[in-house]
């Protein structure tokens, strides 16, 4: 074979590769798509995932299914998707509280970084600073001196020893100098029961999943974790700037396929759920609750990820919290 021939075989090939290539991204997804919300409906987490699955199924042409594991803190519909075939048909709901347990939960059933292939972060929020409508303190000052008056006998609650409102008070403890006794609950819901009960004197929640609540005065919001004030909530401060410079904490919510799932298919499931999140009504709406849209891209999620791990590890030894 000359030459001329074998350059023609060669770009025959080449085509028909493109092309197969072409055939295989257009046939994703082939099937119904799977979201697993690691945790019980009703959370930021659920309500995330179904903001985007009926969207996204119209976008898609396939069914998008939320699939609600909620056990042992999450870890339970992680592994469901680790060991998931890496087709991009089944997708992790996570968030920062999966971040947490992968730098500091020991014997996890999976690696939180090399199982997983990022997809896309979708928004970051700060939390608010709760106290019941009782409690002497109206700002964030006010309640520290109030946690000075009476050492270790001021209650503070989570969702749970691991959770994003158990290291963030336990920073804001430890940088305001007081000392508070934690009260871990099974969930999100037990958790504010409890604080509208007063059985806790500070709790840390989601802005948007407790709104109603501070907004009617059940519980009264004193300030919130971001690094800046809200365009929604110009009037809350935060607690950077109420006394403790440089304190920030954020809940996030994000998407993560199965390790090893091809990168057309995680660029094709970024792009469409970026779009989602982009669009002017879903945005609109999402800022309005205090959320910061993100729709970053796999690589960004990734170096986010690795960033968030560490930071949480770090934080988390340093207060000498561990889960086992």
């Amino acid at each position: 074979m000359n030459t001329g021939s074998m350059r023609r075989c060669a770009a025959i090939v080449g085509v028909s590769l493109l092309a197969a290539n072409a055939a295989v991204a257009q046939e994703f997804p082939q099937r119904p798509v799977r979201m697993v919300v690691p945790f019980a409906p009703g959370g930021g987490t659920d309500v995330t995932a179904r903001l985007v699955a009926g969207r996204l199924s119209e976008r898609i042409g396939q069914p998008v299914l939320v699939d609600n594991r909620p056990a042992n803190s999450g870890i339970v519909g992680a592994e469901i998707v680790a060991r998931a075939v890496p087709d991009g048909h089944t997708l992790l709901v996570a968030s920062v509280t999966f971040a947490i347990s992968t730098a500091l939960q020991k014997n996890l059933p999976y690696d939180g970084l090399r199982d997983f292939a990022p997809v896309t972060m979708l928004i970051s929020a700060p939390m608010g600073l709760l106290v019941h409508p009782s409690a002497p303190a109206k700002t964030t000052a006010e309640f520290i001196a109030w946690a000075k008056r009476e050492p270790g006998r001021l209650n503070y609650g989570s969702s749970g020893a691991g959770s994003i409102a158990h290291l963030a008070t336990e920073h804001f403890s430890a940088m305001a100098g007081i000392r508070m006794t934690h009260v871990p609950y099974k969930g999100v819901a037990a958790f504010t029961a409890a604080q509208l009960g007063n059985e806790i004197q500070l709790g840390m929640g989601n802005l948007f999943s407790t709104q109603s609540l501070w907004k009617s005065g059940r519980l009264r919001l004193i300030a919130h974790t971001g690094a800046r004030r809200l365009d929604a909530l110009p009037d809350v401060p935060t607690v950077a700037e109420s006394g403790l410079p440089g304190f920030e904490a954020a809940i996030w919510y994000g998407f993560l396929a199965p390790g090893r799932t091809p990168a057309t298919r995680v660029a094709r499931l970024q792009r469409e759920i970026a779009a989602i999140a982009r669009a002017p009504d879903v945005q609109s709406q999402l800022v309005a609750q205090g959320n910061d849209v993100v729709a970053s891209t796999p690589a960004d999620f990734s170096r986010s990820m690795r960033e968030e791990v560490r930071r949480w590890g770090e934080l988390g030894r340093t207060l000498g919290v561990r889960l086992d």
